[in-house]
């Protein structure tokens, strides 16, 4: 489940339309919410506010070991409109399940930001900014995002612990988003890594006017996507460097039949070799399977995953979904309020027998996640950590 300071991060993004779905770093998304989630452990409490539609605030205090917690502060040039109450947050919103990438769309025009007062412009660029230090360690982290340009994105990330080289680090990322094609730049202070990265997808070009197309009527819909990417990155005190390839299919909301993604990835370098597939097999089903591979030492591994909704509508609703395929409703994000999700359940396990489940809805004014780890393979203790963390946030 996101923590509150990410979900208030997806706001802005959505705010500044900005789709954190086109770029080379997501290209896993759908497998890494569906096999990759993390179980919490012992028990966490988050409190969490947004004082003002730019200011958030936020509190956390876990048992682990030591009393230890963490101190969070936001603030965003832009004014943000998402409800932050925990009774009112959609749990679609914050829980990370199989994703459903929408069609392409067309970057703003840079005229549409600029705003003139008495023959000046007076308009800014949008800013969000992030920090939050972790106690009793006294590690700090901190976030600087700001929207350059409609296509254009920069992103710095800085950590400073005195456990890391030169005590601390800072990752810089220039990000473009031209719709067609996405690409990143990026440098990070530990061992001088420089790298780039980009996307490309394939199909029509949403930067091209729609009168310079053909007719709605004539123009056959797009059904899937297929998406190639590539990253190349080096390290300049190390001398030491890395690449990685990447291809992805996914269907979009025109697809009469249950969606679903595939992906392959490949690092030449290391040998490595990772296929993905994933389904949404029912309206409250998503199943997913990844096989890794190491041409180099022969050495393979799987997983499966799958993740069940819990929503509280009629039985009948199902059924219609079933003879439907596909509900519009469903696809484009507009199901009524009353159509809520109550919590889903996800679980994973490997070849090796170890398992992962966790529980995630809402109970009473908070958000809970509940879970916990299984290795079938030690008998002598079978069940490994388990957690609880609480969210409640105004």
């Amino acid at each position: 489940m996101l923590g509150f300071m990410d979900y208030i991060q997806r706001a802005f993004y959505d705010a500044t339309h900005w789709n954190i779905d086109n770029s080379y770093g997501s290209l896993t998304a759908t497998a890494q919410n569906l096999l990759d989630f993390d179980t919490p452990r012992g028990l966490r409490l988050n409190v969490s506010s947004l004082a003002s539609p730019q200011m958030g605030t936020s509190y956390a205090v876990g048992t682990v070991g030591l009393v230890d917690g963490s101190i969070s502060y936001l603030y965003s040039s832009l004014p943000l409109s998402k409800s932050s109450k925990s009774t009112e947050i959609q749990l679609e919103e914050v829980i990370q399940g199989y994703r459903h990438l929408q069609d392409l769309r067309t970057p703003d025009q840079s005229w549409w930001w600029e705003r003139w007062q008495g023959g000046r412009r007076t308009d800014r660029k949008n800013t969000l900014m992030y920090g939050r230090m972790f106690l009793p360690r006294g590690t700090l982290e901190a976030l600087y995002l700001r929207r350059i340009s409609p296509t254009r994105q920069l992103r710095l990330s800085c950590v400073s612990d005195s456990a890391l080289n030169n005590g601390g680090t800072v990752l810089g990322l220039v990000q473009n988003d031209h719709g067609k094609y996405c690409t990143e730049y990026l440098y990070s202070t530990d061992s001088g890594l420089c790298g780039i990265r980009g996307l490309y997808n394939f199909g029509p070009d949403p930067r091209i006017a729609a009168q310079d197309q053909e007719s709605d009527d004539m123009r056959e819909p797009v059904h899937g996507r297929f998406s190639a990417g590539a990253e190349l990155y080096y390290g300049i005190l190390n001398k030491s460097g890395g690449a990685s390839l990447g291809l992805r299919f996914t269907t979009l909301p025109q697809h009469a039949g249950f969606p679903y993604t595939m992906t392959l990835t490949l690092n030449p370098l290391m040998g490595n070799l990772s296929s993905t597939y994933a389904v949404k097999a029912g309206r409250n089903l998503a199943l997913c399977s990844r096989f890794n591979f190491n041409f180099y030492s022969y050495e393979s591994d799987f997983q499966l995953g799958c993740e069940l909704w819990r929503r509280q509508v009629p039985n009948d609703a199902d059924i219609a979904w079933a003879k439907n395929k596909i509900r519009p409703e469903w696809i484009d994000g507009s199901a009524s309020p009353t159509d809520d999700v109550s919590g889903v359940l996800k679980a994973r396990v490997d070849q090796d027998w170890r398992i992962g489940l966790l529980w995630e809805g809402r109970f009473k004014e908070m958000l809970f996640t509940l879970g916990g780890l299984i290795d079938l393979k030690r008998r002598e203790r079978i069940v490994g950590a388990i957690g609880v963390e609480f969210q409640y946030s105004s």
